[in-house]
Order: structure tokens, then C-alpha cells, then sequence
């Protein structure tokens, strides 16, 4: 039996056994499930400027854990590993590990994944205590495609006093946001450009559906944004202008106290051209403060 999908704008129908764009969901007996539940590619305990969060318990750490898939096609993907990553098979590997696989070039190449469970995330987190952790942030790869794990461990960490700290794209759909939101304490959202035609044929996104998370988003926790600046593709002034009024609208006209990182675009995966000068990331950050309180540069 098909079914569809409700995590991003795609609404993948899948049939059974199917699994959807994002490589992480999949028709399981008529319901789509997150194949990637608990299914970890990194960890590590990280500052949480790192995140990017400036204004979030500044000064603390936090357990960093990413699984893999993504709902976005970023040809600059920092993370492509894990982002294009896709489950090899239902069978544990070596020592219990479970193998997924992803394309470099005309190369397959596996990775493996290690399974863990809320509980035993939350007790690591304890342990971590010690060294200035203050809870959890899911990073790395895009954690909305497994958001039943998101906030299963958020609910638990919530219980134990600890923080909860979500690295997101943002496509996902009012739905999924109202089950996580109660549970998570901020988020750092890419806003990564501000045209529909940026999302639709660069990143294979959809803008609207971002800007929807991330206004209700606002609503409810610490909220700070990202753009990456790429040469060419969004980074004009008029762009950041206007995107930059739009975030001061929200929250009833208090967005121009969310911050914003403007960072600097690096060559990676397939997305070849030269790094973004650093003078155009400090011209397009103080075009940037012209409208919003709190404005950071990154990878300069």
C-alpha cells in the first residue's frame, strides 16, 4: 500500500519497503518510519559556538550526534558523506555496526553507523557534565528526517534538566515542528538564500516551507540563523536586505533580535568555484546589522 510521507514539501508517495528522497524514511507496513532511528555516523562533544549558537549558554559544550540522509540536494554539501548517505542493508556489520553506503565520483563507499537508544544518549550526556555539557544538539546531517528520535531523546533529556539543541535546514512542515517543539530549548536554521528559484534549482528545496518553520520556530525557542554566502548565488545586498526585513518582522516585530551568522562558502562535493572573499561576508554582515541586532560572521 502506498503512503505518503508528511516530513517536507515532497510528500513522497512510497510504496512498501520504499524509501524516500531524503534516503531516512521509509513505508514499513503502510507506515512511513525513520529508517535512520537511533542509527548514529558521529559524536562528539563540541562547543556550542560550533553550532552555530553566539547567544545560547555561551561558553558551554554540547553532545553533538548526526545520523544520515538529508532532505536537500546542496551541490556544496559540507557533510556529503552522511548527508547522501542511503541504509546498505538490514543486517548488522562488524560488532554490531550497520552499514550505509554513499557516491563519491564513480566510487561507492560505506559507512558505518552505531545504534543507540535515548536512554543511552542521556546517560552519556550525564557522564559529560563534568566537562561543561549541557545536553544534546543534532547536527551534522539533517535531523528533521528522523524527527521521531529527535524528539524521543529531547522528551528524555528535558526529564534529566539538560538542553536540547536543533541544526536544521528547516524544510519540514508544520506538522513535524508542533511534535519536536515543545521539547527543544534552540535552533540554528540555515536560511541559505532568499529567492524561490535559489531553492527550487540549486538546493532541490523549497523556500516557503523554511520560512513557514522558522517563523514558528521563533515562537517557541532560542532561534538563530545561518546564511552561507556563495559567490554569485546570493550575494547581493538586495537579497540581504530583503531577507534581513523579513526576519525583523517576525515575533510580532521583534525578529530584529535574532541573530544571524553570515558565513563563508568553501569549495566541497560538487560545487567547485572559489572561496567567498572574506570582504564581501564583512560588506553583506553589515548590511545585515543595518536591520537586525545581533549579526556574526563565521569561516573567516
Amino acid at each position: 500500500m502506498k503512503t505518503n510521507c508528511n516530513v517536507c514539501f515532497r510528500r513522497c508517495r512510497l510504496e512498501e519497503g520504499q524509501t524516500g528522497a531524503c534516503g531516512a524514511r521509509k513505508n514499513v507496513n503502510g507506515t512511513v518510519t525513520a529508517s535512520n532511528y537511533g542509527r548514529l555516523t558521529a559524536l562528539a562533544l563540541d562547543p556550542i559556538e560550533k553550532k552555530p549558537l553566539a547567544r545560547f549558554f555561551p561558553g558551554s559544550n554540547i553532545l553533538s550526534v548526526g545520523s544520515y540522509g538529508c532532505s536537500l540536494r546542496c551541490p556544496f554539501c559540507q557533510n556529503y558523506e552522511i548527508a547522501s548517505a542511503r541504509e546498505e542493508n538490514r543486517h548488522a556489520g562488524s560488532e554490531g555496526l550497520h552499514p550505509v553506503t554513499f557516491r563519491e565520483g564513480n566510487r561507492q563507499r560505506t559507512l558505518e553507523t552505531a545504534v543507540y537508544t535515548p536512554d543511552q544518549l542521556c546517560a552519556l550526556a550525564l557522564d559529560l557534565q563534568s566537562r561543561g555539557n549541557i545536553g544534546i544538539a543534532f547536527t551534522y546531517n539533517e535531523p528533521l528526517i528522523g524527527w521521531e528520535f529527535v524528539r524521543d531523546t529531547a522528551r528524555l533529556f528535558r526529564l534529566h534538566g539538560m538542553r536540547t539543541v536543533l541544526v536544521s535546514n528547516g524544510m519540514a512542515s508544520k506538522e513535524i515542528l508542533c511534535e519536536i517543539l515543545p521539547y527543544i530549548d534552540a535552533m540554528n536554521i540555515d536560511l541559505k538564500g532568499f529567492t524561490e528559484e535559489f531553492y527550487r534549482d540549486f538546493l532541490g528545496g523549497d523556500l516557503a516551507m523554511v520560512k513557514d518553520f522558522i517563523a514558528g520556530a521563533a515562537q517557541g525557542c532560542h532561534v538563530e540563523l545561518t546564511k552561507l554566502i556563495i559567490p554569485d548565488k546570493n550575494d547581493s545586498e538586495e537579497e540581504m536586505r530583503e531577507m534581513t526585513a523579513w526576519i525583523a518582522s517576525l515575533c510580532g516585530g521583534r525578529g530584529r533580535e535574532i541573530p544571524l551568522h553570515v558565513s563563508r562558502y568553501f569549495p566541497r562535493y560538487k560545487w567547485k568555484v572559489p572561496a567567498t572573499r572574506v570582504e564581501t561576508v564583512y560588506r553583506l554582515a553589515d548590511v545585515a546589522r543595518e536591520t537586525l541586532k545581533y549579526v556574526y560572521t563565521g569561516n573567516c
